[in-house]
């Protein structure tokens, strides 16, 4: 039965993703972004019950990758384009296009997965953003202002070429840490100390914010704002 638990705690992340996108596809955004973090929580323990159970199983890496797609490919692009059509009310005349455009970004997270799971390079840190860390972000962004393509006419336009950087960033060979620590010495994980001091201030703004605005939604954007804080910490020099 143990080898099982590994793949049902991945089937969970799926579940997760596909319910993200049904949210999304409702304009339910604050949801959709939740569940795209439970499934981050299920990724993240698929892999360590695997090795805390020392189960190998090659379904469990095809699989895990397949639900990756759903949570962090497809749920964060789902919202992505029903944000930028509900802003426009499908009376934009390039609303085909946004929505191709957004959609992309999809196929994009899956390159980025089977670029993955064959570059021997990525055992310990990252060459290129994570999808979860993409995800994070857009789920974030938008959970946070469901309205912000319609703030300008040119916002859906900058909203997609956000997203064509996000694709770049996804396959680019940007050597990134991950948060692995092999000690706790501050000389080699100096980069990683720093981030993490200032994930906490993001999130105390953002909360401050909220607060001051009596909206939570904003606290939300937290998320967002970690991972562009990550993006810039990579290009520290020594990370």
């Amino acid at each position: 039965m143990k080898k099982h638990i590994p793949n049902i705690i991945t089937c969970c992340n799926l579940l997760c993703g596909a319910l993200a996108v049904m949210l999304a596809a409702e304009g339910l955004f604050h949801c959709a972004f939740g569940m795209i973090l439970i499934g981050a929580l299920f990724d993240f323990f698929d892999g360590m019950s695997a090795r805390a159970l020392k189960v190998i199983n090659p379904i469990g890496k095809e699989i895990d990758s397949l639900a990756d797609v759903i949570t962090f490919g497809l749920a964060p692009s789902v919202m992505l384009m029903q944000a930028i059509r509900l802003a426009t009310d499908n009376s934009n005349y390039a609303w085909g296009w946004c929505a191709a455009v957004a959609l992309i970004m999809a196929a994009f997270s899956a390159l980025r997965l089977a670029k993955f799971n064959i570059d021997e390079r990525q055992t310990s840190s990252f060459i290129g953003l994570a999808t979860p860390a993409n995800a994070i972000f857009w789920g974030s962004l938008i959970a946070a202002f469901p309205a912000m393509a319609s703030w300008a006419e040119w916002m859906p336009w900058a909203m997609l070429a956000i997203a064509a950087i996000s694709c770049w960033m996804l396959v680019c060979e940007l050597p990134m840490f991950s948060l692995k620590f092999k000690n706790m010495s501050w000389h080699d994980n100096k980069v990683r100390y720093i981030f993490l001091i200032g994930c906490v201030l993001i999130v105390a703004l953002c909360c401050a914010y909220a607060v001051a605005k009596g909206n939570y939604r904003y606290a939300l954007f937290s998320g967002a704002g970690i991972i562009l804080w990550y993006i810039i910490a990579n290009l520290f020099p020594g990370n």
